[in-house]
């Protein structure tokens, strides 16, 4: 599994320089998995006297409408289709790099302000503990004046409590600008990573019960998957405190005083999750000693009992050897019952030797 992984890895690499050779910057070209059947726009346009939602299938259907309300959240599923993204950006008048960036999925996490706009990158990660596996999307976000655009490689619903706030007739978030929504944004994906790194303490603990019980070689993979998985979680989240600061230090201007006291918030948030996967990596380290130890120990009992074993059966063979031997007069040589005697003291003494063994705990695993 771990050659899987490193083949995959390898291949992407491989899909990214081969979709970009040649290419000059700013080209629209969709590098990374194809996760839905076909993008979808929805367009949620709010301010204080209300909010109205719309869908597009096409980027055609668009282009006739008006919004009735003076802040925009345009949110893009799918990024397979350049063409959209082309329009969106003359729409709103993005740079061909941030184009380049939202197509390229395999962006680190980082922010970059463009004057006009502030453009920021994010990982989003779910775990499944049944095959305990983790997956990754990126997704895009623009904060602009009264704009925030999204965009996402799939629905993954973890936006889906905001849209449920924003249609809740007098909210705040409904008063508040377009900054406070995209502080909403980024509070969203810190609150998945919580349920992530939740997900691989509780898959440590299951596999260091696992590791004391029976460790296996496919436990040993299956630790070194899960130790590959906090790395990945680790590097997506990591970068988030420099962007999180840029942004609490006001090098940007899209945010305002008081939604910067937010964004404090979320920092302090961020550096949690950052604590608690540590102490996750930690255990996961401690796990290889214990699968060690507990292989050794196993290993350990095993030689322990056969040599056990073997040191039973070597006073049978000592006095096997003494009858063997080629004398023409010996105890018991002529006896009928011979055989018998030399059998029961074979046992006897095999006997008396496993029960002293046994009191020491020497038979025992």
């Amino acid at each position: 599994m771990k050659t899987s992984r490193n083949g995959t890895r390898r291949r992407k690499t491989k899909a990214i320089t081969t979709a970009k050779a040649g290419l000059p910057p700013g080209s629209l070209v969709h590098v990374g998995a194809v996760k839905t059947d076909r993008p979808e726009i929805t367009l949620i346009a709010y301010d204080e006297n209300g909010i109205e939602e719309s869908r597009f299938a096409s980027i055609v259907e668009s282009r006739e409408y008006k919004p009735a309300h003076n802040r925009l959240w345009l949110n893009v599923h799918g990024l397979q289709d350049a063409e959209i993204l082309g329009e969106i950006g003359r729409r709103f008048h993005l740079h061909p790099l941030v184009l380049e960036d939202i197509l390229n999925t395999h962006q680190r996490p980082k922010i970059e302000d463009y004057g006009s706009y502030l453009f920021c990158v994010l990982r989003v990660f779910e775990y499944d503990p049944e095959s305990r596996t983790l997956g990754s999307d990126q997704v895009s976000v623009v904060l602009g004046e009264n704009f925030v655009l999204t965009f996402q490689e799939r629905r993954t619903g973890i936006f889906e409590p905001i849209r449920d706030r924003l249609r809740t007739p007098l909210a705040p978030i409904l008063k508040r600008g377009t900054d406070y929504l995209a502080y909403t944004l980024l509070d969203a994906v810190i609150d998945r990573y919580f349920i992530v790194v939740d997900q691989l303490g509780d898959t440590a603990e299951q596999l260091e019960d696992e590791a004391l019980a029976s460790p296996t070689p496919e436990l040993l993979r299956t630790i070194n998957l899960v130790k590959h998985d906090t790395q990945l979680l680790r590097r997506a989240i990591w970068p988030l405190r420099e962007v999180l600061n840029s942004l609490l230090r006001g090098e940007s201007a899209f945010f305002q005083q008081e939604t910067r006291l937010y964004l404090r918030d979320v920092y302090d948030h961020t550096i949690h999750v950052i604590e608690t996967l540590d102490a996750v990596r930690e255990l996961l380290g401690d796990l290889m000693d214990i699968y060690l130890s507990a292989v050794s120990n196993r290993l350990n009992v095993e030689v322990r009992i056969l040599t056990v074993l073997t040191t039973l059966f070597l006073p049978a063979t000592l006095i096997t050897g003494i009858f063997g031997m080629n004398f023409e007069r010996m105890p018991l040589i002529a006896d009928e019952q011979g055989f018998s005697v030399a059998l029961a003291i074979m046992a006897a003494v095999a006997a008396a030797m496993a029960a002293a063994f046994w009191r020491r705990n020497w038979l025992r695993l």
